[in-house]
């Protein structure tokens, strides 16, 4: 295990990326622990308040973000120390600030209700990339040999990211960039009806279309969901309470 992690790790110049890796998933597994006892009322866990103000705890995420990057930026090539701390800074202000993504997303704290998966969602999408440039794989290549015009290869695979991730299909689309042919899959496939691409080509143009979409939904990806939110909620608590965004206006 030593040899593989010197070799894969270390020797490849990875061990920075390996510590953020680690520190953002640590911390996003101890934030979710603090903020179920508090809101569990256990002991002495409490929000971090000045006055009547709530201090979320993404405003922390941002200020060690911007204190992990630019250390980054300024510490000497030589110093691999130096780049270690910065990345294991920079991962623990990163799962600050993904654990309340739902927050910046909706400008509404959504934290405990429905919405607020979404906040799971973006930790899972960051470790699962994280993971991915980690064992060496990189994004928008893939070797088709000397006959593909690299260019080329890089722009046909992000607009086939864009298509997908415009079908609903995050997951696919994340892992398309770094798997290409997944892509394709997903941009020739249907659209989920929810979707922005549903929304503009098919859902008032085309009924039986969308009738297929909402079909395969309801069959293949709901099952699927229940089993993901299952999970979530295993690890980061129930999202249970009443939505307080639907019906509300954006003024």
């Amino acid at each position: 295990m030593g040899d593989w992690f010197q070799y894969n790790i270390v020797a490849t110049g990875r061990l920075p990326l390996f510590c953020y890796f680690v520190t953002l998933i640590v911390a996003f597994v101890a934030t979710r622990i603090n903020v179920r006892l508090i809101r569990a009322k256990v002991g002495w866990f409490r929000n971090v308040s000045v006055g009547e103000m709530h201090i979320h705890h993404v405003v922390f995420g941002v200020i060690l973000m911007m204190i992990g990057g630019v250390t980054g930026l300024i510490v000497s090539s030589a110093s691999q120390a130096g780049y270690v701390a910065a990345a294991c800074v920079f991962g623990l202000g990163s799962a600050l600030v993904l654990d309340e993504f739902a927050l910046i997303l909706h400008l509404h704290d959504v934290y405990w209700e429905e919405e607020g998966r979404t906040s799971v969602d973006a930790v899972f999408i960051a470790i699962a990339v994280t993971g991915l440039l980690l064992i060496g794989l990189r994004p928008l290549i893939w070797n088709y040999g000397t006959w593909v015009n690299p260019t080329a290869l890089i722009v046909a695979n992000l607009v086939l990211a864009v298509v997908t991730l415009l079908k609903g299909k995050i997951w696919t689309g994340m892992a398309g960039l770094f798997v290409p042919p997944m892509l394709l899959v997903g941009a020739i496939r249907l659209a989920r009806p929810g979707s922005p691409w549903a929304h503009w080509f098919f859902a008032k143009k085309s009924p039986r279309k969308m009738a297929r979409a909402i079909h395969r939904e309801e069959r293949w990806r709901r099952p699927v969901i229940k089993v993901k939110i299952a999970f979530q909620e295993f690890l980061s608590g129930r999202h249970d309470l009443p939505s307080t965004r639907r019906g509300r206006r954006h003024t």
